[in-house]
């Protein structure tokens, strides 16, 4: 994953955040609202490591998985959705009907 998906929905990401650096406090992390320079500097005051190190840290972080929060979000489907088009035939459009194929209540 990249930076601009932790930046986009960064509320979805607490829980993540808290599992990987605990003492990480959410009034905090309201306060830096995705900024990765202001995360940085709030890793680098909480764990006394350099800036460097946490560095290194959030990009092993950034290699693990989407949180499910950020899958699941809408934003997420339509721009999945918008990404299919390149696999749908010409002339139709990537957000028609689908009932056709059964999955549609």
């Amino acid at each position: 994953m990249k930076w601009h998906h932790v930046q986009e929905n960064w509320s979805a990401f607490y829980e993540a955040i808290l599992d990987r650096w605990p003492d990480a406090d959410e009034a905090e992390l309201d306060e830096i609202d995705g900024d990765q320079r202001a995360f940085i500097l709030y890793l680098t005051e909480l764990s006394g490591q350099e800036v460097e190190e946490i560095r290194a840290e959030i990009r092993e972080w950034l290699s693990g998985e989407l949180p499910s929060d950020v899958v699941m979000d809408p934003r997420h489907d339509n721009h999945s959705i918008a990404l299919s088009q390149k696999y749908v035939p010409d002339g139709e459009d990537e957000y028609d009907d689908d009932s056709r194929f059964g999955d549609d209540s």
